[in-house]
């Protein structure tokens, strides 16, 4: 019983810090990662099909790279090495927010890559029988039709990179994770914090999948 009325008091007394500071901040740097993610990723996969050879290994250099290491040491370079890099001041939360960027937009450029490849073949050729470019193809055939095939796998990855915002946790840039050290150093009930995180967390990712999937059951019947 005390485990239980530790939670209540917790919430009673730091409710803003988790429901507030905590859910803000993830959802915020999770928006941020899949919407920049998604148009590196869309970059990415684009520089991997012109004709350049040294765009082409660049950008296949940086996606096996990014797929090939863990998360959290990406983030670690993005916190410590790149503001030293970089000519201007960053905040830790854009350095943060950066790091997961780029890898998200690493393994949406594949989602882009199976998305694209599931078009009909048709489709290009019919579209270059009719006088387009390589380049109109692409924009005005190809991604219109892929974008809807990738729109569902999206969703997964925000969904993903939701609970993916934990490990920034490490650097303390207010998301979900920092609000439960925050709480557990002042309470010392760290059991009790992480419970309640946990079911924050849960209970964000089951809203979500059930709203992706109410968007793929329209999807479905639109075709």
């Amino acid at each position: 019983m005390d485990f239980f009325s530790n939670i209540v008091k917790i919430m009673q007394k730091y409710w803003q810090v988790f429901l507030v500071q905590g859910i803000s901040y993830t959802l915020l740097l999770s928006l941020l990662t899949v919407a920049f993610g998604a148009v590196l990723g869309l970059l990415l996969y684009l520089g991997r099909t012109v004709r350049f050879k040294p765009l082409n290994w660049l950008c296949i250099a940086i996606v096996e790279v990014i797929r090939g290491t863990p998360m959290l040491l990406q983030l670690y370079v993005g916190y410590f090495i790149v503001p030293k890099i970089l000519p201007f001041q960053v905040t830790e939360f854009t350095s943060v927010a950066v790091a997961l960027c780029i890898n998200s937009g690493c393994y949406v450029s594949e989602i882009f890559r199976s998305g694209i490849q599931a078009v009909d073949k048709g489709q290009t050729e019919a579209a270059r029988s009719l006088g387009l470019n390589s380049r109109q193809t692409m924009f005005r055939i190809i991604l219109p039709q892929a974008i809807k095939n990738i729109l569902p796998a999206l969703g997964n990855e925000f969904i993903m990179i939701v609970k993916d915002t934990s490990l920034a946790s490490t650097f303390f840039v207010g998301e979900l994770m920092t609000a439960c050290l925050k709480v557990r150093g002042n309470t010392f009930l760290a059991m009790e914090c992480m419970t309640i995180v946990g079911v924050i967390y849960f209970v964000l990712t089951f809203i979500l999948s059930k709203l992706l999937g109410s968007f793929e059951r329209r999807l479905k019947a639109n075709d």
